[in-house]
């Protein structure tokens, strides 16, 4: 069975290309295009090559992505606003594919030997909420908030890979690969937003692995908010809540004001006219789009991509050959750019 077709539609979309737009740069007509897409017709060598140049991958990632475990396209959990435009938010999901793809790829040269690992529920039998108390025990977290959570997450496996979406309306979107989950992360997003968005799809790949519910984004809610803000260590600090409480304790949990006013109403510290009030202060100050206190939270930046290329150059492989293993056409800029830092999660 051939899976090529499958591959040729994923990466045009990932490249944000139209059908005839790559026609054009393989020199072939878009009906032809659209065989070999449909797997009706196969492509002769030269024109496969023009493809794959013109997508940024090798023509062996063409030829064998689509035939590794799982399949190359599948639906993604992704944390958007309504108004997302959906040609936007199928790039991305073409995209997250993509590199999906690719790190299986580069699996099956790295052997990922993570400290932690992201274990999976079944959301009918565990609550959203105690299933992210669960991971914090298993993880060994301190009580209160948390610290970098990428580097938390990274150690439990989970590859995180950061890029500009061009637009603020898509924060992330997660995936598993075989035993390592895949997150692709929105960078133009606050801090406060980002790390938000992290315990979110946290969320999903705990809960909605293999499971699926008719409530799966209000579920990673709250297994987000239950992750980042216990229950138990944060409802004290709820009370009598103000302007300046909110930005105080957004200093001290990472999160946003709203996420914080969000989680004093479902803890019961904050009433309907309350939290009313106080999202009226927020819009009245133009903080609803744009609060303070973002750029004092400490940067949540990934290290693993680029780590593992630092450990396959020094293992002394050139660059050349690291983004061929991962399936990358050598001019093609990718996530596991060496840096030259040190890996220990890499053997």
């Amino acid at each position: 069975m051939s899976y090529l077709g499958e591959a040729l539609v994923t990466a045009r979309r990932a490249r944000g290309l139209t059908q005839g737009e790559l026609a054009q740069a393989a020199g072939v007509t878009q009906a032809a295009l659209s065989r070999y897409e449909n797997d009706q017709r196969e492509p002769d060598a030269a024109v496969l090559e023009k493809l794959a140049k013109a997508l940024g991958v090798t023509v062996a990632f063409l030829q064998t992505a689509g035939s590794l475990r799982g399949a190359m396209a599948i639906d993604v959990h992704m944390r958007r606003q309504a108004t997302a435009k959906p040609t936007t938010w199928r790039q991305l999901e073409a995209k997250l594919n993509m590199y999906r793809m690719h790190a299986r790829h580069l699996f099956e040269d790295v052997s990922l030997r993570a400290d932690q690992r992201i274990p999976t529920f079944d959301p009918i039998d565990v609550d959203p909420q105690d299933a992210a108390r669960l991971v914090r025990m298993q993880w060994r977290m301190p009580v209160g908030p948390v610290r970098s959570l990428i580097k938390w997450m990274e150690a439990a496996g989970c590859l995180i890979i950061e890029e500009d979406f061009g637009t603020p309306r898509v924060d992330g979107l997660s995936q598993w690969i075989g035993e390592h989950p895949v997150i692709l992360l929105n960078s133009r997003v606050p801090v406060d937003r980002k790390r938000l968005t992290l315990a979110h799809e946290l969320g999903h790949l705990c809960l909605h692995s293999a499971y699926v519910s008719d409530a799966i984004e209000q579920e990673a809610s709250k297994f987000a908010a239950e992750f980042l803000m216990p229950g138990e260590v944060i409802r004290p600090q709820l009370r009598n809540l103000n302007l300046g409480r909110l930005v105080d304790l957004k200093r001290e949990w990472g999160v946003s004001m709203q996420a914080i006013i969000e989680r004093a109403a479902d803890l019961g510290t904050l009433g309907a006219n309350q939290r009313t009030n106080l999202y009226k202060m927020l819009s009245a100050r133009g903080w609803r789009t744009r609060e303070p206190a973002s750029d004092e939270l400490p940067e949540e930046r990934p290290l693993l991509p680029r780590n593992i290329g630092d450990a396959l150059m020094a293992k002394g492989l050139s660059v050349s050959e690291i983004a061929a293993i991962a399936g990358f056409e050598v001019d093609a800029v990718h996530p596991f750019e060496p840096q030259r830092r040190p890996l220990r999660a890499v053997r």
